[in-house]
């Protein structure tokens, strides 16, 4: 594979740490102050995502969590105030893609079916336990429901299942000073 331009949205200290060190990481510190009291809810997607993902081998030990990319610079968030729009170029195979409805199931715990007759099931199965999706997985009195919720996440790197958007962001380890080739604030 060869060489392709992302854009990933970062807060503006992170120009200072790639200046000063000359790569950027995502740490679990960072997300959790800028999450707030959300931090935990949304980490528990995250440390699914680290240790499931396709590249989960190739993490380094110095990160904590991936950095998300934009394929197109009209798909990154605008810039404000705070924030900088990074243009990167890097090589392609370094990429995780992640289907961005299949992301949003799980930011939201629900079930990835994997096909019309397997989401017909999980609905039922959910009727029959009078719960939800979210309720059955952070509750502890549905374990069973919980555990087939996670196990369908798996679906999340499989291309042939299809929630009917194929958008994608992009996931990488690190940001490197060399990839830059441009900076919006």
């Amino acid at each position: 594979m060869g060489k392709i331009k992302v854009w990933t949205k970062q807060n503006i200290k992170v120009l200072d740490e790639i200046e000063k060190t000359g790569r950027y990481l995502t740490k679990r510190e960072f997300i959790k102050k800028d999450l707030g009291d959300e931090a935990d809810l949304v980490l528990e997607t995250y440390d699914w995502l680290v240790k499931n993902g396709p590249k989960a081998s190739e993490k380094p030990d110095y990160a904590d969590y991936p950095v998300w990319v934009s394929f197109s610079k009209d798909a990154t968030m605008k810039p404000e105030k705070g924030f900088a729009v990074l243009e990167l170029e890097i090589d392609e195979d370094m990429i995780t893609y992640i289907n961005i409805e299949k992301w949003g199931m799980i930011l939201n715990y629900s079930y990835i079916p994997k096909d019309e007759e397997d989401e017909k099931r999980h609905k039922q199965l959910l009727k029959d336990y009078g719960t939800g999706d979210a309720q059955a997985y952070m509750s502890r009195f549905y374990p069973q429901i919980k555990m087939e919720i996670q196990n369908s996440w798996k679906r999340l790197f499989d291309d042939s299942i299809s929630m009917g958007n194929n958008s994608c962001y992009g996931n990488i380890w690190e940001v490197r000073k060399e990839w830059i080739l441009g900076i919006t604030k």
